[in-house]
Parts: structure tokens; sequence; C-alpha cells
């Protein structure tokens, strides 16, 4: 779920306050498109909140991810 993309995204949003998707796509340098689907993708996830204008808000300055892969 959390692509390299994905997390590029939402390292742009930490601490930067709301942004459209288009705002966004120009924070990561990436096409509308695909920033769109990505956010998509980590909103159905919980991840960031959308503001009552629609834009999306990532509420946190900092994140830390940790996760134990095992073998098959």
């Amino acid at each position: 779920m959390l692509t390299a993309k994905r997390r590029e995204l939402l390292k742009a949003f930490c601490g930067a306050g709301p942004a459209s998707i288009r705002e966004a796509s120009r924070r990561v340098g990436r096409d509308v498109k695909a920033v769109h689907s990505d956010v998509t993708a980590v909103l159905n996830a919980g991840i960031p909140n959308r503001t009552a204008d629609g834009r999306i808000f990532f509420p946190f300055e900092a994140v830390k991810v940790e996760f134990l892969l095992h073998a098959a």
C-alpha cells in the first residue's frame, strides 16, 4: 500500500497544510492523474484527511513507520 511514490506524497504533506490534488502534484513534480490515484489509495486507507472544501490534509509534522517482514 505504501509505495515509494505514496510515501513521497505523504512526506510532501507533512507539516505543509491542506492542498488540492493539483497542488499536491506540483509539490512532488508528478502528473495530476497519477497523484489523484495515489491520494485516493491513501485516503481509502485512512491515512490523510479531507477538509470541508475537499483539500487533502495530513495533520502530522512527522510520521514513524515500522513493519516487520518474515519469509513466507
